[in-house]
């Protein structure tokens, strides 16, 4: 019955946001309450699960997304990325001229929220479809895999960031862990796959051709890379130090301090507000107003964050979590690749990734010691999970089909099953680590 109760709140959350056409923070809320008074917690406690999910969840990744947010408007209105496009395409040259967008946009994809990075990269696309006359989905799909990648695997992007704090993960290693499993990912989904897709006809709007900054007015190569991956660099190098020396209390204290990240974050903000900010001859209001303008994008992806540590905090609450443990030790399945089926199953049904990932969270995350496997490679098998076959339900789906201007039967065979390749390769590599680690 309890397990029946679960299942049906997540059909709920489903309807509500597919059918009902409520917004996920309030679906969320309403999906809460429910589960609430039907797995028996006193009405006097249900709402303070609810505000204790929604505390708890915000108090240690609203600092980490804000900060990421900030970071990424500052590279995309800079030039940085325009920069960092530039230089891969002189790398690469015309013959392949591919790889170089897929560089692009791993690269790009790390600091950008999704959303932001795909308009920042489509003018990029097509100038290049434009210039030497190549098929538009087989020059952009590859580049768009790896923002996908990069928005599903990596930290500090929201919903894996979310999911690092879910499970009690380590920032550093999943960071690590999850650049080895995307980088097969992307070639695989990216440049492989779309040599099937040479011969679909997309007309991609003139409109959308590059509206760039001048050359002149960009930041230099090196500086727009070392800023942009300064998160990353950050993480691995504070991750490879405490590894190489475990005994060293000091070392350790200081890479456990700088690695937090919250203080990662707020390092290569501070970084790059003087060199893409004011190194650049911008005023530090412009560039504050440029980090309050951030915050208005990810407003309401914190709310859902949020409304998913509603609904986490009330299954713990009512002690359902226990009783699904005890429940799925029976199956004959593995844990990370249950996480992953619940995860894609959530978001095939809902479209959100953000959204799959932290409801698996909420329903996984309570009963983690008790499945025994490894917090990192969890939050990697909810993350591919949820990129599982984006389609009609996914605002991102909409995007690709309408830049690309083609039929929904095309962007079905070329979109959904890039996002499914990336789904499945990435469980394959988290089962790989697995027997490793």
């Amino acid at each position: 019955m309890t397990l029946f109760i679960v299942l049906a709140s997540i059909g709920l959350l489903v309807l509500l946001i597919t059918l009902g056409k409520l917004n996920p923070f309030l679906a969320f809320l309403v999906v809460s309450i429910v589960a609430g008074l039907s797995l028996g917690i006193p009405l006097s406690d249900i709402t303070k699960s609810v505000q204790k999910g929604i505390g708890d969840m915000l108090g240690s990744l609203i600092i980490i997304i804000s900060l990421g947010a900030m970071l990424g408007k500052l590279v995309a209105e800079s030039g940085a990325a325009q920069k960092i496009a530039s230089v891969m395409m002189k790398i690469f040259g015309v013959k392949y001229i591919q790889w170089g967008l897929v560089c692009t946009g791993f690269i790009i994809g790390i600091p950008l929220f999704y959303n932001v990075g795909f308009v920042l990269m489509i003018p990029l696309i097509f100038s290049v479809v434009y210039q030497y006359k190549l098929p538009a989905i087989y020059i952009g799909l590859p580049m768009l895999a790896s923002l996908s990648v990069a928005h599903g695997f990596l930290p500090p992007h929201p919903s894996p960031a979310a999911l690092v704090g879910q499970f009690h993960a380590d920032m550093g290693k999943t960071l690590l862990y999850g650049i080895s499993i995307a980088i097969p990912s992307i070639i695989i989904a990216g440049p492989l796959f779309s040599q099937t897709l040479k011969k679909i006809k997309a007309n991609p709007p003139e409109a959308f051709l590059s509206d760039n900054l001048p050359e002149d007015q960009l930041p230099g190569g090196l500086n727009s890379f070392f800023t942009s991956l300064l998160p990353v660099f950050l993480l691995a190098f504070t991750t490879i130090v405490s590894s190489l020396f475990p005994q060293n209390e000091t070392v350790k204290g200081i890479c456990h301090f700088i690695g937090d990240p919250a203080i990662v974050m707020l390092i290569a903000v501070t970084v790059a507000t003087f060199t893409l900010g004011s190194g650049l001859g911008k005023s530090i209001k412009s560039v504050m107003e440029t980090y309050g303008e951030s915050i208005k994008d990810i407003a309401m992806c914190l709310l859902i964050i949020g409304g998913s540590g509603a609904l986490k905090q009330v299954l713990v609450d009512s002690g359902v979590s226990k009783e699904i443990a005890g429940s799925l030790q029976n199956w004959n399945i593995h844990p990370l690749v249950l996480g992953w089926l619940i995860s894609a199953f959530i978001r095939v049904c809902l479209g959100s990734a953000t959204v799959a990932g932290l409801t698996t969270a909420g329903i996984i995350a309570p009963m983690l010691n008790d499945l025994h496997v490894d917090p990192n490679l969890m939050v990697l098998s909810v993350g591919v999970g949820s990129l599982m076959f984006s389609h009609v339900n996914d605002p991102g789906f909409w995007l690709f089909k309408e830049y690309f201007n083609i039929s929904i039967k095309d962007t079905i065979r070329s979109w959904s099953m890039m996002e499914t390749i990336v789904s499945v390769t990435g469980l394959i590599g988290v089962m790989i680590l697995n027997t490793f680690i």
